[in-house]
């Protein structure tokens, strides 16, 4: 597997990934319905950076990696991370993530935070916690999940530099 930065022509690939996850509606807070244009903007367009990781010529997952807040803030990144279904379960989400911190200690950042994880994301709660992020918040029903319902959202923040 190999992990490069994303070009805008990489959109067309990412797109089959993000359409699956945004529709099922169960880990990211994006519209079930989000197009295509809608999208791009949020995973390429807005981010300092993208990266696919892919095999064989073919995408398996992608991350993103942004500024979390201006100003005073501006020392902390933002990630996210999808995975093609077909992909899940071969250590790619796990693999991007140790890469996302290398990139962002190389762009400057000295922490990484992630604003809205669902609880319900057992998966990823149990990823991002072995990998060092802490549990820093907790907000109550914020995520309203298609199957459990009201669930809570989780900040995950983890400081980069030693």
């Amino acid at each position: 597997m190999n992990i490069r930065e994303a070009t805008p022509k990489d959109f067309d690939r990412i797109w089959p990934i993000f359409h699956e996850i945004a529709r099922a509606g169960d880990t990211y807070a994006y519209p079930r319905d989000i197009g295509k244009e809608a999208a791009r903007a949020l995973w390429i367009e807005s981010p300092r950076k993208t990266f696919v990781a892919e095999e064989g010529g073919q995408i398996l997952g992608t991350y993103y990696i942004k500024t979390n807040q201006a100003g005073p803030g501006d020392h902390v990144c933002n990630c996210g991370y999808m995975v093609a279904s077909s992909a899940r379960g071969r250590g790619l989400a796990s693999a991007m993530c140790e890469h996302s911190q290398q990139v962002a200690r190389d762009l400057g950042y000295k922490a990484m935070q992630f604003n809205f994880v669902a609880s319900s994301n057992e998966g990823a709660v149990r990823l991002w916690s072995r990998l060092g992020f802490a549990t820093v918040g907790r907000l109550p029903k914020a995520f309203r999940h298609p199957a459990r319902g009201y669930v809570d959202a989780l900040v995950m923040y983890k400081w980069l530099e030693a």
